[in-house]
């Protein structure tokens, strides 16, 4: 993989009339040559600075993750299948926000670079707004019809009935995690990714806490099982709020990130902007994630079983893709700042260096999880049954990790510069063209074993990665920079 594409080391070929808006001479020019060796190990530390606390807090929340499978699976298979299916609707009200989050990062960074902190406040406080309303909408069906939305993945009337309270629990704590997870957002594209770590390891400490204190019923307290994991759920999530809150009025971060009600009223003209940004990176996490649904239900014909393992397998294997996200956050950081301050080539840097930095890891992480599989799973589970099929599924996901860390860093760059349309049509094709139709074909059609309905998500990662390598190395993303920064530019000014 070249430093730089090939189209970018000719400038001219940047600029198409009919395709894209001119980039600024500026802009042509950072673009052109290759970088010295002291510019790529300056992108290196840069990118290991922003990505470490990053993957360390990613690395909290998977392992928060997996204590609450490893407790919860002593209560049984039916438990697990509960945690599965409230589990499917969370990770959908999280991959909005972070939609609201690439487009706050996106903003932000691209004000921070071109040194406007006027409008980096106010890009924050539209993100903030648009987050909750979000989170809103989400959380209602939940609390007013949750049965009927578990039975919509052919939930066994007993999983229903288990996972209603801690279903609502779970979601409603999603109203707190918009604010926080803004915050961090916002902490993170001023550069400080050290912030949000401090506060996940304290809210991972409570988390834990009230798990035992909750699930188990110790110190003389009813013994709650799934019921005490969601109330820890929702009070840990109140706890990263304040500590979110405190930090933002803080030090140096007040000046960026310490908002008042100014902000928000002078924020009215960027909600068309925030929501611009966020809608196609709503689409993106609408149609995986309904995909995933989809998915989820196809698998239901294999019993809760299967469901289990599922819900097992993906809680694992979560730790390996985390350096993806890491670089991901890195890399929309570093290319959002770049061309804020007119630097192409820098953005472009970036973005190649932190997929290597991905992939590499990637590779590693899942050579070890396919090789420790079967160990891994007796940790988090007694049950033969779930640990039999989380054998081979395991497996399936231990192969896709290197290419869910190419495409989870390249999306993040491109998400930094404002492009949220070409990873949401790279998600579209992975899911609806490749994973929901083979796995419908291989279960409705042709009645295979489940390890069929497991390799699709091989091919559906491959899909996606292939699509966002082409994307990156056309370098139309560019423009799409320049166009979020005019955008940007023109709303400012209508408050001023």
């Amino acid at each position: 993989m070249s430093e730089i594409p090939k189209n970018l080391e000719n400038p001219e070929e940047l600029e198409d009339a009919e395709s894209s808006p001119p980039i600024p001479a500026a802009t042509l020019a950072g673009a052109a040559g290759r970088p010295s060796r002291w510019e790529r190990r300056r992108t290196d530390r840069q990118l290991w600075t922003l990505a470490w606390p990053t993957i360390l807090s990613q690395i909290l929340a998977s392992g928060v993750s997996l204590i609450d499978i490893a407790m919860l699976g002593r209560l049984g298979s039916d438990s697990l299948a509960a945690v599965g299916y409230a589990t499917q609707f969370f990770m959908l009200a999280q991959s909005l926000l972070l939609a609201v989050g690439a487009a706050c990062v996106a903003l932000m960074s691209r004000a921070i670079g071109a040194g406007d902190t006027l409008r980096a406040r106010r890009s924050l406080a539209a993100c903030l707004v648009l987050a909750f309303a979000v989170a809103a909408a989400m959380v209602l069906p939940v609390l007013l019809v949750p049965g009927a939305l578990l039975r919509l993945l052919n939930a066994e009337p007993i999983v229903v009935e288990l996972a209603i309270p801690y279903f609502q629990l779970t979601l409603g704590s999603v109203l707190l995690l918009a604010l926080s997870f803004t915050l961090e957002s916002g902490f993170r594209a001023s550069g400080d990714t050290r912030t949000p770590l401090r506060i996940a390891s304290g809210v991972t400490v409570v988390k834990l806490v009230l798990n035992v204190l909750l699930i188990f019923g110790l110190f003389g307290l009813p013994r709650l099982e799934l019921l005490g994991a969601g109330i820890a759920t929702l009070l840990s999530q109140g706890v990263g709020v304040a500590l979110f809150l405190r930090a933002s009025r803080r030090g140096s971060s007040a000046r960026l990130l310490g908002l008042g009600a100014r902000d928000f009223r002078a924020a009215r003209p960027l909600f068309g902007e925030a929501l611009r940004l966020s809608l196609p990176g709503v689409g993106e996490r609408a149609a995986m994630h309904l995909a995933i649904l989809v998915y989820f239900a196809l698998l239901a014909q294999y019993g809760s079983v299967v469901i289990a393992a599922y819900t097992v397998g993906v809680r694992i294997l979560s730790f390996s893709w985390i350096p993806g996200i890491g670089f991901s956050v890195a890399a929309a950081t570093l290319v959002g700042q770049s061309l804020g301050a007119g630097n192409a080539a820098a953005a472009v840097r970036s973005g190649w260096r932190a997929v290597r930095f991905a992939f590499l890891v990637s590779c590693v992480l899942g050579l070890l999880y396919a090789l420790a599989r079967v160990p891994l799973a007796r940790l988090f589970t007694d049950d033969p049954g779930v640990i039999n099929a989380l054998d081979p599924f395991m497996l399936v996901l231990a192969l896709a990790q290197p290419l869910l860390g190419i495409h989870f860093t390249l999306a993040g760059s491109l998400r930094g510069a404002g492009d949220t349309v070409s990873p949401m049509l790279a998600s579209i094709v992975g899911n609806w063209a490749f994973r929901v139709p083979l796995a419908f074909l291989f279960t409705r059609v042709l009645a295979l074993d489940v390890i069929w309905v497991w390799s699709t998500l091989v091919i559906d990662h491959l899909a996606r990665a292939v699509w966002i390598i082409w994307v990156f190395r056309r370098g139309r993303w560019l423009s799409a920079g320049r166009v979020l920064e005019e955008t940007s530019e023109a709303s400012t000014s209508a408050v001023q």
